[in-house]
């Protein structure tokens, strides 16, 4: 392999060839600051547009500046990363970027989670010596994100998330000069749009461009409407990353604490969507087998392989890009979406209340979901089945509004029966523990044996794209496994050539998972935080006392009473749905 010896700050340095300034300064433990640049280590894919200049480093030999995160190192060089005319340069660079800002900081919902904030901070900017016209673009409010252009900056980060990693293809850069700006094509609105909501682009914004729909304010006034009856619900990601928001190490479980704190706000029940977790699999569970046991029987009509529906931003996707394929996944509703529907039928019948007077509110790693539950498809006479879906974020912040010490917390347990769960459904939340989850409880209903052991790990991992064969008692089970759009779009255009080996396919939007969801504490690409959460959902499943979905003794109680057989008809009312050519 060909290397290149240079001196940075007076440090020597060996480094292959082709590696970036930036890149190198890193390896001896020198911060260049950086905005437009962004590195995703688990997806091996970088953004260095070089267009901020934020990276400027002075080389000898070399007349101007050179963007350390797109200039290449040659033997020899000397740089200086933190020389006064580099410095300078950056100070400049950064006012002028700020006279073309809102200075409305206070309001802003990114304020204190800001790249753009800290550098003004970092760099010492105390006012700003440019003055000039300032650009300005109306506000895009979808669903479940808000495009803010007027503080977009031309990093480009989101363009490089939409197309590069999920494939996507609705944010790129348009007009010249000082009217450019990423935006969709014809600057059209996000829901004019093919955007799936998955708010990967809200996940690496450095500013307050993009950001998720804001729902507080509206749980915060029916918490404080005596006529109404509010339960929560929260899915398995948000317990291994909440943490993070009160300064905890990334990966640290706050279950209790997390339920302890939702009492706390008023809410009158506490749920776990682990429960719908575990619902979800006996109905997909249910399905996968009867579509595999008619091809093994020979139906050549069936459809597979069979492909999860919990991910809305995933459902999007392919309603929108591969209409043909609208028939193969499961028609099985998400954990949230049938959480809802049990809860304003079944749990609304137990308390005697109707259905309007009862609010459900999730809480999600998710932006999509927010889009989710607005879906007319899950609604009743224009009542959804579930009111509201705030993100990690927004929980945090309603914590913290609300003066609760989140580290003092004790730890306590969801209310039932709508709270007990099993191991399989703490894994919903990383890659990879969905279909592990039906594999379980298939598993033991096709062959009537007790599984041999219950963790999968030829399912487990990070890989973008992951096959595993599992052997159902002689019948042998092709399973893959994505996360991130662009590695579904692969497997999907498998499907369409008619080359896929697979039976069952677990897709999943956000890269890592739920875990690395758009609505998460920011992460900013770091891999080791994503590892650690899935670590976290691991540990807990380790530690569940029932770990297969099937074996949940109030999920039986509610097929018993209620809903009869999974795939019933009623079932099938109350838990399935539809899809839409949205071409």
């Amino acid at each position: 392999m060909d290397t290149v010896k240079l001196n940075i700050d007076n440090k020597s340095v060996v480094v292959k060839k082709g590696t970036t300034i930036l890149q190198a300064a890193k390896e001896i433990g020198v911060d260049i600051p950086t905005l437009c640049y962004m590195k995703l280590d688990d997806l091996n894919i970088e953004n260095k547009p070089g267009g901020c200049r934020i990276c400027v480093v002075e080389v000898e030999g070399r007349r101007n500046l050179a963007p350390a995160c797109c200039t290449d190192v040659n033997e020899g060089m000397e740089v200086k990363t933190h020389s006064i005319r580099a410095i300078n340069a950056r100070r400049t660079v950064m006012e002028l970027i700020l006279s073309d800002h809102p200075a409305d900081c206070l309001i802003c919902a990114k304020s204190g989670n800001c790249d753009l904030q800290d550098m003004a901070h970092n760099l010492g900017i105390r006012k700003l010596n440019y003055q000039g016209e300032q650009s300005h673009y109306r506000e895009d409010t979808s669903p479940a994100i808000i495009r803010e252009v007027d503080k977009c900056i031309m990093c480009r980060r989101c363009e490089m998330m939409c197309n590069e990693v999920q494939t996507v293809g609705v944010l790129s850069a348009i007009n010249r000069g000082f009217e450019s700006v990423v935006a969709p094509a014809f600057e059209m609105n996000l829901d004019h749009s093919v955007c799936t909501y998955c708010g990967q682009c809200v996940a690496v914004c450095p500013t307050g461009a993009l950001t998720e729909v804001d729902e507080t304010a509206k749980v915060v006034r029916v918490l404080s409407d005596p006529t109404k009856t509010v339960i929560v619900q929260t899915a398995p990601a948000v317990r291994a990353a909440l943490g993070e928001e009160f300064d905890m190490e990334a990966g640290t479980l706050v279950t209790g604490k997390l339920v302890s704190a939702l009492r706390r706000l008023g809410f009158n029940y506490v749920f776990d969507t682990d429960f719908a977790a575990d619902l979800t699999i006996m109905e997909e569970g249910t399905e996968l087998l009867n579509r595999i046991g008619k091809h093994l029987e020979g139906d050549k009509d069936v459809k597979l392989p069979i492909l999860t529906s919990c991910c809305p931003a995933w459902v999007k996707f392919f309603e929108h890009q591969f209409p043909d394929l609208m028939d193969i996944p499961s028609t099985a509703r998400s954990p949230q979406q049938m959480f809802g529907s049990i809860a304003k039928t079944y749990f609304a019948q137990k308390l005697g209340i109707k259905r309007e007077d009862l609010v459900v509110v999730s809480i999600m790693p998710c932006v999509a979901k927010k889009y989710e539950c607005g879906r007319d498809e899950f609604k009743v006479d224009s009542n959804p089945d579930v009111d509201h879906a705030i993100t990690t974020r927004e929980l945090a912040a309603l914590i913290k509004l609300s003066n609760i010490d989140f580290h003092t917390l004790p730890n306590e347990e969801f209310d039932n029966p709508l709270g007990e769960s099993t191991g399989a459904a703490v894994i919903f939340g990383t890659t990879g523990g969905v279909i592990e989850a039906a594999v379980r409880t298939a598993y033991e209903v096709h062959t009537k044996k007790d599984l041999p052991k219950i963790d999968f790990d030829e399912l487990r991992g990070m890989e973008g794209i992951r096959k595993a064969t599992i052997d159902f008692d002689g019948i042998p089970i092709n399973i893959g496994i994505a996360h991130g759009l662009g590695n579904a779009r692969k497997l999907l255009e498998e499907i369409q050539a008619g080359e896929s080996e697979f039976h069952a396919i677990e897709i999943m939007s956000c890269p890592g998972g739920c875990i690395g969801g758009g609505g998460q504490p920011y992460h900013h690409g770091n891999a080791d935080i994503i590892k650690k959460r899935q670590k976290a959902i691991y540990q807990e499943d380790s530690k569940k006392a029932i770990r297969k979905s099937h074996e949940n003794p109030h999920i039986l109680k509610l097929y018993e009473e209620f809903l009869g057989e999974p795939m019933s008809e009623k079932a099938h009312h109350l838990l399935h749905t539809k899809y839409f050519d949205r071409t």
